[in-house]
């Protein structure tokens, strides 16, 4: 997986999107990491609301998602 980023926003934050989302739109989040922090949130909507998640949950969430 590539990960590109988008520029930064108010928020101060450089948000990501996964290569796999593609460029057809859909369901995609985008990934933001500040310090001692994982920000996620909906690359659709991306003033919308945004989960913040400490990086030991983040990675027990891509561990189950990828399903190991």
């Amino acid at each position: 997986m590539n990960s590109a980023a988008s520029p930064r926003h108010s928020d101060g934050l450089t948000w990501f999107k996964s290569s796999y989302s593609g460029d057809e739109g859909g369901a995609c989040i985008e990934v933001a990491v500040g310090t001692g922090t994982v920000h996620v949130r909906d690359s659709k909507n991306p003033g919308g609301p945004v989960l913040t998640l400490t990086p030991d949950a983040w990675a027990d969430f891509v561990r189950l998602a990828a399903g190991s």
